[in-house]
């Protein structure tokens, strides 16, 4: 029979050993959360978990990463929280504010 006291030892050895190879693991990007932006939407509604609302500024954001492009459309309109970095995507019942034509 096992004596106790190892048992434990090595139970904590073992969580120790995880915990070390997790803090080393490079960490998978993680997508961000993309919302529709509301008719003359200015500030975020996005709520933290205390049900705080973040009230960030949402600012055009013109050079994403081309990660973020593959998820969202090349050369989208794309607007961003300054606080929490939720993206927002542009009414599509609406017109763009841009004015851009596209081909």
């Amino acid at each position: 029979m096992a004596d106790p006291t190892s048992a434990a030892e090595a139970v904590a050895t073992s969580t120790a050993i995880n915990a070390e190879a997790a803090a080393t693991a490079p960490a998978e990007p993680a997508h961000p959360k993309v919302k529709v932006r509301k008719h003359k939407q200015r500030s975020c509604n996005e709520k933290d978990a205390k049900g705080k609302l973040c009230a960030g500024h949402l600012k055009r954001w013109y050079d994403y990463p081309k990660e973020l492009a593959a998820l969202v459309g090349p050369e989208e309109e794309i607007y961003r929280c300054e606080f929490c970095k939720t993206l927002y995507r542009p009414d599509p019942e609406q017109l763009s504010n841009s004015f851009t034509l596209r081909y």
